[in-house]
């Protein structure tokens, strides 16, 4: 006699469109997000942050490579198709503005995932790219957001799996839960896209207007340079200059300068398009 099989689980299908908690549940439990999963988050939350600045740079300039999604920064809509300003670049006004909720954003994605805020945060996010929740309507639509958060994963993975001071197996641990991480993220955006469910409208959950960064009322994003060494040693010190790019400025740490780091993540050529 062959071994048991699980029991089938009952999945409501209403509760999905209409309760985040099952929602977010359900996605665990498919992906076997697990305990296992929060403590390489947590653990290794140090090691990403000292990533996001780099990461932060190298977005920005692939948005801006594109007039579809530069036109998004300047007046918030994807699907306008009114001239792009030629001067838009990275140390725009509104460029450095948006920089700054990027990293806040990575950072909270190194906390704790083991709370329904955390989750709540990002389905809020989610939320206001879609014109919701926010006194100056955001539009963007879907299709830049699963490239952008696609980008993103594949930044984070290589970045990580470079890194020369980690053991190959918190690596992987590490790889694996902040793509899970990234993943729901991309549920909860596509949720509020996707017309599925949309039968029960009336009894989702509504959605109030907040200022960026608060979620009930409560600011969740904090500065990214809280909480980070005053002289941060350089996660890529190891490497050698043939495998970094010129996407971040370089370590503000003297010793590590004079050593030669320059603090850039080693990213494949095939990144960059013309």
């Amino acid at each position: 006699m062959g071994p048991l099989a699980r029991p089938r689980q009952h999945i409501d299908r209403k509760d999905l469109y209409t309760n985040l908690e099952a929602r977010i549940q359900y996605l665990h439990s498919f992906i076997d997000f697990s305990s296992n999963d929060i403590e390489a988050l947590i653990s290794g939350s140090k090691y990403i942050k000292q990533l996001i600045p780099a990461i932060v740079n190298i977005v920005y300039q692939k948005l801006l490579q594109y007039d579809i999604t530069a036109r998004a920064l300047e007046t918030r809509s994807t699907s306008y198709e009114g001239p792009v300003d030629d001067n838009l670049n990275e140390n725009s006004p509104q460029i450095l503005h948006r920089k700054m909720f990027l990293r806040a954003y990575l950072s909270k994605l190194c906390s704790d995932p083991s709370t329904l805020e955390f989750w709540e945060y990002l389905d809020k996010v989610g939320m206001m790219h879609t014109g919701r929740g926010r006194e100056h309507p955001l539009h963007v639509e879907y299709v830049h957001i699963g490239a952008c958060l696609a980008f993103i994963q594949d930044t984070l993975t290589e970045a990580l799996l470079s890194h020369p001071r980690l053991r190959l197996d918190k690596k992987i641990a590490l790889v694996k839960a902040i793509g899970k991480v990234i993943w729901v993220q991309n549920d909860l955006f596509a949720k509020w896209y996707v017309r599925d469910g949309d039968e029960f409208a009336e009894e989702m959950e509504k959605q109030e207007v907040e200022a960026e960064g608060f979620l009930h009322g409560k600011r969740i994003l904090e500065d990214i340079e809280e909480g980070l060494p005053s002289s941060p040693t350089c996660p890529f010190s190891g490497l050698s200059a043939a495998e970094k790019t010129g996407a971040c400025g370089g370590c503000e740490d003297k010793a590590e300068k004079e050593n030669g780091c320059s603090s850039r993540l080693p990213i494949r050529p095939h990144v960059e398009t013309n």
